[in-house]
Formats: structure tokens, C-alpha cells, sequence
């Protein structure tokens, strides 16, 4: 029983802390960054999820509701360098790699909210990523104090890929956040405070 009041508890708490705070890449509000959450790789290009994503963000830029993109995955994840990938997807795409800031220890979704604040000093931004995924990110970005809007991504992938996340998400993922939300643990990897972003957002 009791494990079941957290359970339902850990539902209730990202539902209302991103309730009102999410989009599909349209309707979107302005923010100066657009945070990409990594995710696999194969051969050095993004995979459907990751590339989902990444078009997204795509969009966000070329609509003028972002100037700045700050990439966060993992460097040294199991398929490959994520952040190399998604750099060199995102500047196929057209966008200014000046724009572009590499965080290579993005090692979950909560150590991508408390890095983009506390190393990059960012403040307000939208964050990326699929629907099921979207209220979780923008619970843990606004709980470590950053102003997040979500936006929701296509996936591109095969149905039983969706149905396999989304189950991991509801069943293990959103409790786990939870918890870190409750702790206000610190990232697994912290690093002095930089200015790239405040950089990336001065081009012209």
C-alpha cells in the first residue's frame, strides 16, 4: 500500500508541476534556449527518437522561438558520442554550430536540468523531447529553478519501441524523478560555471 501512495504520488506531482508548460513545436513560446535531451546513437547519426527531437528543435530555431541550442547527452554513452551526433545533425540542418553548445554529461534528464542551470546558467528554456516524456522533463527543469516549457517531438519509431518507453516511463522513470526532486541531489558529474550559452546567444 504504501508503495502504492508513492507510486500515485510521483504522478500527481509531475502532472501538476507541468501542467500548463507544454506544446507541440507550433504553438511554443519564445525562450532564448532549446535544451535537446540525447538518447541513442547508431553509427554517428541520431536514431528516430533522437532525431525527432533534434528536427524539432530545428524548428524552434528557424521560427525564431529560440536562439541558442544547448545539446545534452551523454559523451561516452554505449552507442556512441551523442553530443558529436547531434551537433553535426543539427548543423546539416542549417543551424549556425555557433549557436550550438555541447553538454557532454547530460547523463539523465534530471542531470541535463541541474547542469543547464548551475554550469551553463540557464534560466528559461524549452526542453525537447517525446510526449510521454515531455511532463517529466519539465517537472525537473522547473524544480531545480529553471523557467521550462516543453515540447513535444515525433518519435518516428516502431510501435512496440513507443509502447516499451512509455511503460518504462510511467512505471520506473517518473517515480525515480520524484525522488530526485524530493533530494535536490546534485548532478552525477558538476563543473565550474561557463558562459558558452550567454556566448551562443550573442551571435547576431
Amino acid at each position: 500500500m504504501l508503495g502504492a501512495v508513492v507510486y500515485a504520488g510521483s504522478i500527481v506531482w509531475i502532472s501538476v508541476a507541468s501542467a500548463g508548460h507544454t506544446s507541440d513545436a507550433a504553438d511554443a513560446p519564445d525562450a532564448p534556449v532549446v535544451i535537446v535531451l540525447g538518447a541513442q546513437i547508431k553509427d554517428g547519426k541520431p536514431m528516430a527518437f533522437l532525431k525527432g527531437r533534434l528536427d524539432a528543435a530545428v524548428e524552434l530555431v528557424e521560427a525564431g522561438k529560440a536562439k541558442a541550442v544547448l545539446v545534452s547527452g551523454d559523451a561516452n554513452g554505449g552507442s556512441g558520442d551523442e553530443i558529436a551526433a547531434m551537433t553535426n545533425y543539427l548543423v546539416e540542418q542549417g543551424i549556425d554550430e555557433r549557436r550550438i553548445v555541447g553538454d557532454p554529461y547530460g547523463l539523465d534528464t534530471y542531470d541535463t536540468c541541474f547542469r543547464a542551470i548551475h554550469t551553463y546558467g540557464v534560466t528559461k528554456a524549452l526542453i525537447v523531447t517525446q510526449g510521454y516524456h515531455v511532463p517529466r522533463a519539465v517537472a525537473l527543469c522547473r524544480d531545480v529553478g529553471i523557467d521550462a516549457d516543453g515540447v513535444n517531438s515525433d518519435c518516428g519509431c516502431a510501435t512496440p519501441t513507443l509502447i516499451k518507453n512509455a511503460a518504462r516511463e510511467w512505471v520506473l522513470a517518473k517515480p525515480k524523478a520524484a525522488l530526485d526532486m524530493l533530494w535536490s541531489r546534485d548532478a552525477k558529474v558538476t563543473s565550474p560555471s561557463e558562459d558558452s550559452v550567454q556566448v551562443a546567444l550573442s551571435i547576431p
